[in-house]
């Protein structure tokens, strides 16, 4: 089987996601964004399709025309049920494939935070993530896609994930985030940080205390969603 990971910044790649998805039995390869051109991507052929996070907004294809490349990609194949993962700004890309709106949250939200998980949410794979801290970065939101059921809401974001069936999963939030590579955050993210004055030392310190169980519970969430794919 064959898997591809559309990456947008090299820092934010599948993280603890990526040892379980290549356990299930994936090929996986990346596709980056600037580097690699998405018409080689087959939409529907592909046996699974991640889209990460990145600094740009999902409503930005009048700078970034990859944008709408990206979205008429997911269209396709969302229309035919193909599974299909997107993380924070591939959440908000998802969402507007699926016709819902993207727009600046009330506020940015960075750093770690439990995410209270919804009934659907306590039945989907992010039920190892119940009351857990999670990796939050993100200063848009969207409305919740048509057709989708809401799986989890922190106090800033109503709208954390959303499922439409059992192979399409939206994450506004970064639970692949687990025990290395957070380094790279905090360089890339320099001055969002210093602007939304954020202590690096502080938000450093609280990855290192929470690693080991941000990498069991990534492991768990992506394994349990793999599961259960319909292919």
């Amino acid at each position: 089987m064959r898997a591809v990971a559309i990456r947008h910044v090299a820092y934010e790649d599948l993280g603890a996601f990526g040892p379980a998805i290549e356990r299930a039995g994936y090929a996986l390869r990346y596709c980056d964004i600037g580097v690699d051109s998405l018409a080689e991507l087959d939409p529907v052929g592909t046996d699974l399709l991640v889209v990460l996070g990145g600094p740009i907004g999902a409503y930005d294809e009048a700078s970034y025309p990859f944008v709408r490349d990206e979205i008429t990609l997911l269209e396709t194949r969302i229309a035919a049920q193909r599974p299909t993962l997107g993380i924070c700004l591939g959440a908000q890309l998802m969402a507007r494939a699926m016709g819902a709106r993207v727009y600046p949250g009330p506020a940015t939200e960075i750093g770690f935070v439990p995410l209270a998980l919804t009934d659907a949410g306590l039945a989907s794979p992010l039920a190892p993530c119940a009351d857990a801290p999670v990796l939050h970065w993100h200063g848009d939101t969207f409305d919740l896609p048509e057709g989708t059921e809401r799986l989890a809401s922190t106090p800033l974001c109503a709208n954390q994930a959303f499922a439409r069936g059992a192979n399409i999963l939206g994450l506004q939030c970064h639970p692949e985030v687990g025990a290395h590579g957070f380094e790279r955050w905090l360089i890339g993210n320099t001055q969002e940080l210093a602007h939304a004055g954020i202590e690096v030392t502080a938000l450093r310190a609280e990855h290192q205390r929470l690693a080991p169980g941000l990498e069991a519970r990534a492991d768990a969430c992506i394994t349990a969603w793999l599961d259960r794919l319909e292919h």
